[in-house]
């Protein structure tokens, strides 16, 4: 049975928040809410939050790039992608928490330890080098 991405997300974000570990194909990107986040770090878990907004030029190149090194790499599918609504969320205590400057900005975690960020930058080198951060060796 082929499932679209669109239930392939929905079945993510439904494992992320019933605490199950999700197979690398789905791609792990599901919409933040403070009860997902909450589950990635009390289950230790390594993943991303990428603040973007569906205006963001940037921030959609930046969906490309994750997207292209998805594909590539089994590796980087393990790593969960929260992804935050800047329009939503600018304002919150998440963003204020972490001192995110602006929309796409990608910010890797494990647990409540941050591994790494990276600012409106749209290379491939550069998105790479933040997620090997946090791939096991």
């Amino acid at each position: 049975m082929l499932l679209s991405r669109r239930r392939l997300f929905a079945l993510g974000a439904a494992g992320i928040a019933a605490g199950v570990a999700l197979p690398a194909f789905a791609r792990n990107v599901v919409t933040y809410t403070p009860d997902i986040l909450q589950n990635a770090v009390d289950g230790g878990q390594t993943y991303l939050l990428d603040f973007a907004a569906t205006w963001c030029s940037t921030c959609k190149a930046q969906e490309r790039v994750l997207d292209k090194l998805q594909d590539q790499s089994e590796a980087y599918n393990s790593i969960t992608i929260l992804r935050v609504d800047w329009d939503q969320h600018r304002s919150g205590p998440l963003v204020a928490k972490l001192a995110i400057p602006r929309r796409s900005t990608l910010v890797l975690l494990r647990g409540e330890e941050e591994l790494g960020r990276v600012v409106a930058q749209t290379s491939e080198a550069a998105i790479a080098a933040l997620l090997d951060l946090g791939v096991p060796a």
